[in-house]
């Protein structure tokens, strides 16, 4: 008899809903006893159970039919570039249309929302918003630079050997059309002023921030992973910089730390030098400090190439 009161495996190791404990011939008196949790209607999780986000948003997409997991919740989900500060966050966003009732679950952000149907997706039986709507639906909560970042992920191009993909996840123009579908959305305005600012090119947040910066300080925008060889698809490449000023900027981030990387990196920079290129590298210290010692160094490097070449094409004179 006692083993009849033992839960399914399935059901031990994760939340679960009422209809996939029925399904597994659990009683509803059995859900009522201590090593059960009853979270809200329709759902229940192991009491030693230790959260983890996946379950939960796979628990609460299934007993909430009609709606999907959105904003924080699925940018985590999907690994999406997110500031320091929600990157661990283990809040459950779930979005509803118009013609549902409203989420009242505890512990859920409930937030009713128009989507088109090529905004959600299904994605290992989870019913998701896209990683374009998610950036969209974040509008609403990030700054501008952040949305920046995360834009910018989204229309890299990709590296095949690391990623297994070809495509970028959107474009520009494609996040363009998306924010021209939802003019009332709140946190448009901060969309639009985000798209105005995103670029194909950066391969990771920090490089993003750096380039912001240096807009924000007057400089002149930087071509972004820039050959030493035009052309030469087997060229060592800078992150950011300005060939008409032979200045290569490159942002180490900890990867960089590695022995392996770390002779690749000064195999990179050692071609640059010696075409007389200055390199000016840059790691997680100055992201700390918001790159401003950064921009100092950059605007030296840009005086000293003044002075070096002051008939340059592209800029109109010493920064």
């Amino acid at each position: 008899m006692q083993k009849r009161n033992i839960l399914p495996r399935h059901l031990a190791a994760a939340p679960f809903t009422i209809d996939s404990a029925r399904a597994s011939g659990v009683t509803a008196n059995r859900l009522r006893r201590r090593d059960v949790v009853h979270v809200g209607r329709g759902l229940y999780r192991p009491s030693d159970w230790n959260f983890e986000l996946e379950a939960a948003a796979r628990a609460l997409s299934a007993a909430s039919p009609g709606a999907w997991i959105s904003h924080v919740t699925a940018a985590r989900l999907r690994c999406q570039l997110l500031p320091p500060w929600l990157a661990d966050s283990t809040e459950l966003h779930l979005s509803k249309p118009r013609s549902l009732p409203s989420v009242r679950r505890k512990g859920v952000f409930g937030h009713t929302l128009l989507a088109r149907e090529d905004e959600i997706e299904l994605v290992d039986g989870i019913r998701i918003s896209t990683r374009s709507r998610t950036w969209l639906d974040l509008a609403r909560t990030l700054p501008v630079r952040d949305l920046v970042c995360m834009g910018d992920e989204l229309v890299r191009i990709p590296r095949v050997d690391f990623e297994g993909r070809t495509r970028p996840y959107d474009t520009v123009e494609g996040l363009r059309v998306l924010a021209a579908r939802h003019p009332n959305l709140q946190g448009i305005v901060r969309a639009r002023e985000a798209l105005d600012l995103i670029r194909v090119g950066s391969d990771s947040g920090p490089e993003s921030l750096l380039r912001l910066a240096m807009t924000d300080a007057g400089l002149p925008e930087p071509d972004l992973q820039l050959p030493l060889r035009a052309g030469d698809p087997l060229s060592p490449t800078a992150d950011l910089g300005y060939r008409h000023r032979r200045i290569a900027i490159q942002y180490d981030g900890e990867h960089h730390l590695l022995g392996a990387q770390i002779l690749s990196d000064r195999r990179r920079d050692k071609a640059f030098e010696s075409a007389g290129w200055t390199v000016l590298v840059f790691d997680k210290a100055d992201l700390a400090d918001n790159f401003e010692q950064a921009i100092g160094r950059i605007k030296r490097g840009l005086r000293n190439a003044w002075i070096d070449h002051p008939y340059a094409s592209g800029f109109a004179g010493p920064v």
